[in-house]
């Protein structure tokens, strides 16, 4: 589907969780930019990754360059959500995970993507 694929466990890395009580973490990446598979025109978006660790922590480096790696997929809105998702569900193996995508306007329309995993606590849009 996508050369991003194969990468995530090649870019990401992870630190131990230095906590011992539950506690949420939210990283938002501003500058996203992905391809749009249809027009092949640039689609900029906001990035947001909440979620509650278990055993290991995102490092924000590795993040930051993991999101560079979309920067020339042509991928629809969703695919990249569920992508995200799917990627950091797999190799940071969190309690609960929430990806959040807002798209930049085109045509007038904004969209906004919400891709949970887990069970996404109330407080946060979850059952």
């Amino acid at each position: 589907m996508s050369e991003v694929a194969p990468f995530a466990e090649q870019i990401l890395e992870f630190f131990d969780n230095p906590g011992d009580t539950p506690y949420v973490i939210e990283h938002r990446h501003e500058e996203f930019t992905s391809v749009c598979p249809m027009t092949g025109h640039p689609d900029f978006g906001t990035i947001t990754v909440r979620y509650e660790p278990a055993a290991v922590c995102l490092e924000l480096k590795s993040l930051k360059l993991y999101f560079h790696a979309f920067r020339n997929e042509g991928m629809f809105f969703e695919a990249v959500t569920n992508k995200i998702r799917d990627d950091l569900a797999r190799t940071a193996s969190p309690v609960w995970l929430q990806i959040v995508t807002d798209w930049k306007g085109r045509g007038g329309v904004k969209s906004r993507v919400i891709a949970p995993w887990g069970d996404v606590p109330s407080a946060f849009g979850g059952g």
